[in-house]
């Protein structure tokens, strides 16, 4: 349970440590050959997010390439449906490539182009970091290689020929469950290989340290946007946030302009699969427990000898046996809380969102759909509700199809 009591005031602005700890989970677990590398961008990116060139390039091509700021779009027929709260959706959707991910695609390519790295590796699940990374080493010029698991490549085909097209490799990762646990595992053996001429951009708030917190602020900007639009749109802040987690970048890009916000609720929404049984999930919280894994400290789906679980999920992007640190940290604190979305309800609202606005959201964003709406029946229609869609339903309508056995 949650320990509240005798915590310090939360300051986000001292996490993670200078050890890359929160509390008690992040760190650097990774093989000895990886932490020169590990440290080489921990002191590229510490000058790099204070000098305002950097900066002032990563916000041109945000806006120019990219197409920030997106919109904070209210929901009036979900929150007629609901009947309850007004239900707002922060539309990173709208973005270049379909998806939040473009935020630290493109930043962590500007950083590998300072540190003179001109090859990029990335793993992807649902394909939208892959697309994202293709997208921004074409503008750049940088040689792209992007892992993905064999099941993950069938169910996401269209994104895998968007990453082609772009000139990405995508390599097939017939490993395991061939998702993106083995899809990290592939990279992370390439970077040991390549590490001199090679930048692995990690596509989510996870991984040793300085990854989960470099993610994190190359998200801010969804939070940043969101608190200046809902204050210009109703005068005041939301009464609640929610975001779907796998790693969780875009639920902490949105959360942590209000992490300090105590009238302001957080809510994190995992995937719930079939429902909480072993290898029909990826909860990590209604089902895991501590451990480490692919270079960090955090909860995850393991068993009682400490082997990785096997996990499900509709969605690709949400199918991971772990979740960053930095959310494990603030759910102990009570900061965040976390729940799940199963398969039925996701692909129930999928449709629904669809129907009543005219807007297709990913599987991934549609778990947090799943439990704004729930949020909006339960309260009176002068509360704010905000649901992160973090991205676009075009690459998930094919597999859709086939679930409901509709011909497209």
């Amino acid at each position: 349970m949650p320990d509240t009591a005798k915590a310090p005031r939360l300051d986000r602005f001292s996490l993670p440590d200078a050890s890359g700890h929160f509390g008690r989970y992040g760190g650097v677990f990774v093989p000895e050959t990886l932490m020169t590398a590990l440290q080489e961008l921990a002191a590229a990116y510490e000058v790099a997010r204070k000098d305002p060139a950097f900066l002032a390039e990563l916000r041109h091509h945000l806006k120019e390439f990219a197409g920030r700021p997106t919109e904070l779009y209210f929901a009036s027929r979900l929150t007629e449906h609901a009947g309850g709260a007004k239900l707002y959706l922060k539309r990173e959707d709208l973005l270049h490539t379909g998806a939040h991910k473009i935020n630290n695609a493109l930043a962590q390519a500007l950083l590998a182009r300072r540190m003179g790295k001109k090859r990029i590796i990335a793993e992807t699940g649902a394909g939208q970091h892959g697309v994202a990374t293709a997208a921004a080493c074409a503008k750049f010029g940088l040689e792209c290689v992007v892992y993905m698991g064999a099941h993950d490549m069938a169910r996401q085909a269209l994104n895998v020929f968007r990453m082609r097209l772009m000139g990405a490799e995508v390599r097939s990762v017939e490993a395991g469950q061939k998702t993106l646990k083995e899809a990290i595992n592939e990279a992370m053996r390439d970077w040991v290989t390549n590490v001199r001429s090679t930048h692995y951009i990690l596509g989510t708030a996870y991984g040793a340290h300085p990854y989960p917190m470099m993610v994190r602020d190359f998200h801010r900007v969804i939070g940043q946007e969101a608190r200046e639009q809902i204050l210009a749109r109703e005068g005041r802040l939301p009464d609640e946030l929610v975001a779907c987690v796998g790693g969780g970048s875009n639920a902490l890009g949105l959360f942590w302009e209000f992490l300090e916000e105590p009238g302001v609720k957080l809510t994190g929404v995992e995937a719930g699969g079939h429902g909480i049984k072993r290898g029909e999930h990826a909860a990590r919280f209604a089902g895991g427990r501590l451990g480490v894994l692919q270079g960090c400290k955090t909860y995850l789906l393991q068993d009682a000898d400490g082997q990785i679980e096997s996990t499900h999920s509709v969605s690709a992007g949400l199918d991971y046996a772990a979740v960053g640190p930095e959310h494990a940290f603030y759910r102990d604190r009570g900061r965040i809380e976390f729940t799940y979305a199963t398969d039925d309800e996701v692909l129930e609202t999928f449709q629904l969102c669809s129907r009543l606005e005219g807007i297709i959201p990913a599987l991934e964003s549609t778990h947090a759909l799943v439990h704004g709406l729930k949020r909006a029946r339960a309260l009176p229609k002068d509360k704010i509700i905000i649901v992160n869609l973090s991205g676009r339903g075009d690459k998930d309508v094919e597999q859709v199809a086939k679930i409901l056995g509709v011909k497209p």
